[in-house]
């Protein structure tokens, strides 16, 4: 049991970033309290059960896998103590409307298969991974500091990546310096998709994401990515702190403008010396303080706000296997003018990109012996676009079956259906609190990152700190990681407590 006379912190939300945060400070010697509302853990990273059929909820790829093992190191343990992890090679497939393009996850493989596609561009690869090694080295520590202040903004790690932010180009734009083919440029941009944003808005730094899936590889977790909300809650429970499931927090409560803990559902209040929230920002702000209170960040504000798209989502029991790849891509035969309809929340749902995950060749955990789990995700309009979902579901899910029909080597699935889940925008917010049903939060545009996004440590409120995808360094898996890092930091640094600097980082950069 933890010592009553440990500095107490109380967690809302049991994300990912909720989930690092508490294990980090746990490990470090804080009295911590982590309250879920739902049943499981996991947030948008929890595991869904349809019968004997598993899958993850939200993310399915795990990059930069050197970022989860430091969570452990830190503590004196290893993840693979608690998790197993495969390293995927093909990494993905895309599937374009005339050749399927396998990302190996080894460059000379890599550069073979580009070859193969798109002659002549091949030895371009090379010269991908040198730039953009520089750049992942000079902007990946920029993220893994905060930004409170306006001098944070000329902080000597910024300063030296300033010419390395391509500032005024796309993501887009960054690759065609590359390569000349314009499927090739896709191949290396849709990564843009995990930030909810189009590679030709997407700011051109976030290179960085391609970068790191080749240089350093995407992994599967065994049981799925939701084993590693597992994994946090047993080192939390071991280091003698709590979670709580199936327990809803009502209300930060305040003294003036400092918080100093939390007011349940049910009416019990609960103190502590610092207040984390990790619940979605955009729902947290409208159910957890008073609007007056929150200015630039009340539900108002935030809706005059940019966001990211949504996703439909498709989770798929079924009686036959498939050798697909683990992971693949299929782009709309019209990639950009896809991007455009969703957008400006157009119900065109002819001409769709769509990405199925068929973890069964890696991980026969997941289904019933020469059975699937196939997990679908479509991006989709979030709901500001007021498309009514009722109204569309059918016709969406029709589309996307159709799609796989056509494009894919999966066929005509529907018959081999045993069970199924799907979600829809309006299911995201209503049922996983998901604000505006945007899966990826608020846009990663200049306007809304570093100093511009909602603080690690809140600006409105002392003792209040924020992690997941609504805060610095925005969202996404290894960046959640990083937000629960910068978070767990800021604590110790106010209450004087001492904490470990990472150094592992240092070893991936070679």
């Amino acid at each position: 049991m933890a010592s009553t006379s440990k500095r107490r912190v109380v967690i809302v939300g049991g994300g990912p970033g909720g989930l690092a945060a508490a294990m980090l400070l746990a490990q470090r010697g804080f009295n911590v309290q982590l309250f879920e509302k739902q049943t499981v853990i996991g947030g948008r990273s929890a595991e869904v059960r349809l019968g004997p059929y598993r899958f993850d909820l939200g993310p399915t790829f795990l990059m930069m896998k050197f970022l989860l093992d430091e969570l452990f190191i830190e503590g004196g343990r290893t993840s693979q103590q608690y998790l197993e992890f495969r390293r995927l090679d093909p990494m993905y497939a895309l599937n374009f409307p005339d050749k399927t393009l396998l990302a190996r996850s080894h460059p000379e493989a890599m550069k073979k298969e580009i070859e193969k596609h798109f002659p002549g561009e091949g030895q371009h690869f090379d010269n991908f991974l040198t730039k953009e090694g520089r750049r992942f080295a000079k902007l990946y520590p920029c993220l893994q500091k905060p930004y409170g202040t306006w001098t944070s903004l000329i902080s000597p790690t910024l300063i030296a990546a300033t010419p390395y932010i391509a500032a005024g180009r796309s993501l887009h734009d960054v690759l065609a310096n590359y390569f000349t083919s314009e499927q090739l440029r896709l191949a290396f941009t849709f990564q843009s998709k995990y930030l909810g944003m189009s590679p030709w808005e997407c700011p051109g730094l976030f290179t960085m994401i391609p970068y790191t899936e080749h240089a350093h590889g995407v992994y599967h977790v065994m049981g799925g990515l939701c084993r590693i909300a597992d994994a946090f809650a047993r080192v939390i429970r071991e280091e003698g702190s709590d979670i709580y499931t199936g327990t809803p927090v009502k209300r930060i409560l305040l003294d003036g403008r400092r918080a100093r803990g939390v007011e349940l559902e049910d009416g019990e209040k609960v103190e502590s010396d610092y207040v984390v929230i990790n619940a979605d920002f955009g729902h947290a702000m409208s159910t957890l303080f008073d609007a007056s209170l929150l200015g630039r960040y009340s539900p108002q504000a935030l809706r005059r706000r940019r966001f990211s798209c949504s996703t439909f989502m498709m989770y798929l029991g079924l009686d036959r296997s498939y050798t697909a790849p683990h992971h693949s891509i299929i782009f709309a035969n019209n990639y950009r003018q896809n991007l455009e309809a969703i957008a400006r929340g157009r119900e065109d749902f002819e001409d769709m990109s769509v990405y199925v995950r068929n973890s069964v060749v890696t991980d026969p955990s997941v289904a019933p012996p020469g059975h699937s789990a196939l997990y679908i995700l479509a991006p989709v309009a979030n709901n500001t676009s007021n498309i009514d979902w009722s109204r569309h579901k059918q016709k969406c899910r029709s589309s996307i079956l159709r799609i796989l029909r056509e494009r894919t080597s999966f066929g005509d699935i529907e018959r081999h259906i045993q069970t199924e889940l799907i979600i829809t925008p309006e299911d995201w917010e209503k049922q996983y609190s998901v604000f505006l049903g945007a899966t990826f939060n608020m846009a990663h545009s200049w306007s809304q990152m570093l100093y511009f996004r909602p603080h690690n440590r809140f600006q409105l409120f002392e003792n209040c700190y924020l992690v997941g995808g609504g805060t610095h360094p925005g969202s996404g898996l290894p960046t959640i990681f990083e937000s629960a890092r910068i978070s767990s930091n800021l604590i110790c640094r106010d209450s004087g407590v001492a904490y470990p600097k990472a150094t592992h980082f240092q070893m991936a950069l070679v």
